[in-house]
């Protein structure tokens, strides 16, 4: 995908393609035993793997030429990636799909608050009633499995840290991407967050290894699905759309997550559910609608 070819395409389009892909996540994650944070680990590792050889070939004087500042606030951005992976990934092992996904999707309440204290960025009172229609659909879609003590109370808290932590690393992003082309930027930023990863890893006692064939096939389809048309696409949008505007498209994830709950995982969704979901499409129309 060429940044500096003319965009023909609506970005908003293609952005909601790849939060199909990110849906796939919570799924693949279900079905792996490994620890949180080596799942993590692997993903961030084999999608540097990915993009490694094409942004030290082709992108590498870029890379030198990177100032000290910019280098330090993508890596602090791979930092905040890493917190993100870590924190909502281990949700998954305490709550449900739906509920980790719906509040890991609250992002764009801090997303939004940083554009305007931060980047001044303006938001019609169109769009800002998109985003909080879509933001109370997300709160339905979980709000039945929602729970208020032992484990599931401790997956909420990690599912809503998840949502702070990629709002930093969105708006980090909004930024660095005005200077910084996709490949150069992603591969210091999902580089980064892997040390980081491995680095917890090892401080909690994870063992790196062995793992089986099977863990090893849902850490390379967290890499290629979720992160490389997923995360990738997210950063390529940010050079064209708003921090929060990528967040709040993010939010359909928790309708893909639930759909893909109830194929392969068999958590059905009820009524109250269902009418969120509708909420969160009708919250994106009408902010999409708005910010063409």
């Amino acid at each position: 995908m060429q940044e500096r070819q003319q965009r023909t395409i609506n970005p908003y389009i293609i952005l909601i393609i790849s939060v199909a892909s990110v849906s796939t996540a919570s799924i693949f994650v279900r079905f792996s035993d490994a620890p949180s944070m080596i799942i993590s680990a692997y993903r961030m590792l084999f999608t540097v793997l990915m993009i490694g050889p094409v942004a030290l070939v082709k992108h590498r004087e870029e890379l030198i030429k990177i100032g000290r500042k910019d280098a330090f606030y993508a890596v602090t951005s791979g930092f905040f990636l890493a917190l993100h992976f870590a924190t909502w990934i281990t949700s998954l092992k305490y709550t449900t799909v739906s509920t980790s996904t719906v509040l890991v999707q609250m992002a764009p309440i801090f997303v939004v608050a940083g554009s305007l204290v931060i980047f001044k960025e303006k938001i019609t009172k169109e769009s800002l009633l998109g985003i909080l229609i879509a933001v109370a659909g997300s709160v339905l879609v979980g709000i039945t499995d929602f729970k208020v003590g032992g484990t599931a109370l401790l997956g909420d808290i990690l599912a809503i840290a998840g949502a702070f932590f990629i709002s930093g690393y969105l708006l980090i992003g909004r930024e660095l991407r005005k200077r910084i082309s996709l490949i150069p930027y992603t591969f210091i930023v999902y580089g980064s967050a892997a040390v980081f990863l491995f680095l917890g890893s090892f401080f909690m006692g994870a063992s790196l290894y062995p793992y089986s064939s099977k863990n090893f096939a849902i850490f390379f389809a967290l890499s290629f699905f979720c992160t490389i048309l997923g995360h990738t696409v997210f950063n390529w949008a940010l050079k064209y759309l708003p921090a929060y505007a990528v967040s709040t498209c993010s939010l359909l994830e928790s309708v893909g997550a639930t759909f893909l709950a109830i194929v392969f995982l068999g958590e059905i969704p009820g009524i109250i559910q269902i009418f969120g979901q509708i909420l969160v499409l009708t919250g994106l129309y009408l902010f999409i609608s708005n910010n063409k």
